[in-house]
Formats: structure tokens, sequence, C-alpha cells
């Protein structure tokens, strides 16, 4: 599972590091996201363009909104199966912009979870594997909602977790943003775990468990 992810990076390092796309000239760093929130993605449209998302899927055809709360992930192995996700899979994916996230260890002896913050070991942002759609309400407005990819853990995660968002490889941006409709054939290659070996990860704060602490202590390590 990935529930709670970071975008800290400076606009123009964000630019930087993604020199093929397009962003906003300005948004505030964000050191603890969480489901239901605005997250950056750049969608399949054709346009290279990011924009904000609300974290949590509606399938168009959904009748109730409220689906997005079960919908923040997709797991990798059944996406192009489960209904809720099989046609954004063929048709609707996105990079979901992130330099870091959550995942909490839990202790053999005990009940306790212990955060941990992990990260690319050269610190830069990094593009996780997401699905888009858009919904329509009755009333006539429009969400733009994303869902983030899970798969296997690599060998750093197994440490901490039994799943880890997927992290794709630059030289795949373009085929994951492929405005074409895919085949799982095409796509289920990419869903892979990231090298542990370019990942670094640490234990932080407990203040982290709110979603409503989002400053720059919560990645000290603690």
């Amino acid at each position: 599972m990935c529930g709670r992810f970071t975008l800290t990076v400076d606009p123009a390092d964000l630019q930087d590091s993604f020199q093929n796309y397009n962003f906003p000239k300005q948004f505030s760093p964000r050191f603890n996201i969480a489901p239901t929130q605005p997250v950056l993605a750049i969608p399949n449209d054709g346009k290279n363009t990011a924009d904000f998302f609300l974290w949590g899927l509606i399938p168009s055809w959904s009748k109730d909104p409220s689906i997005a709360n079960k919908l923040i992930n997709a797991r990798g192995e059944t996406v192009a199966e489960k209904p809720s996700f099989r046609g954004s899979f063929k048709y609707k994916r996105c990079l979901i912009l992130a330099d870091g996230f959550y995942e909490w260890k839990a202790a053999t002896e005990s009940k306790t979870k212990t955060p941990y913050f992990i990260h690319m070991k050269d610190r830069k942002p990094f593009a996780l594997a997401g699905l888009w759609d858009e919904w329509h309400s009755p009333d006539g407005g429009t969400l733009r909602t994303c869902t983030i990819i899970t798969t296997e853990p690599n060998d750093l995660m197994k440490t901490l977790h039994n799943r880890m968002p997927v992290i794709l490889h630059q030289k795949d941006y373009a085929a994951w943003l492929d405005s074409a409709p895919q085949t799982p054939d095409s796509l289920l290659p990419l869903i892979k775990p990231f090298p542990h070996e370019h990942m670094s990860a640490y234990p932080v704060s407990t203040m982290v468990n709110s979603p409503n602490n989002d400053r720059a202590e919560l990645v000290l390590p603690a």
C-alpha cells in the first residue's frame, strides 16, 4: 500500500528532472500528502502538462463518489482485470510526481508501528505509475481523480512492508503516457519493483500519522 507521500522540491528542480513536461510555475511544498487531497500528475492526454488531481479514483461510471476512499491504490497484479481500474489502465494513465513516501513498519513485540521515510539516494523527484479518470457529478461538476499502482516490495521495502508503489524508470515515461489504447502485454512489464540500490529509508516522527501535520520536520530522521 502507498498511503502518504511527499513533493517538496522547488518547481524549477522538478522541471529540471522532467524536462519534456510542463509544470505550474508555483506550488507549495507538501510533506504529508494524504488520500482525497490534490496531487500533481501528468495525464496521458497528449499535452505533457502536469495538473492537480484528487487522490482516490472515481471511475467515470460510478454512482457514488465516496468510492474514492477505497481506490487510493490499485494492485499491479490485477489492475488489468478489476472493473474499477481496467478502463483507466487501457486508456487513462498518468505519472504522479513525488520525492518520497512513507511506510509504517510493525514491531514484532508490540502493535506499535514506526513510520519510515523512503526516498531516492540522490534525493531527486520520481514518478509513480498512476491511473486517472474524470467523473461528472449530477449537478454538472467534473472531478479528475487518480490512484497509485502498487507491486511487490524490493529488498529494501521488504524490511518495512509487503507492498510498494510502482516507481517508473525515466525511459518508460513515454510508453506509460502514450495516449493510444494499450494492451496488458505492453504495460504489465513496467509494473515491477524499483531497484533497491537506488533507494534509502530512515525512521521519522509519528507526527506524520496525522494528515493535519504538513511541515518540513516530518521528513527529519527520528
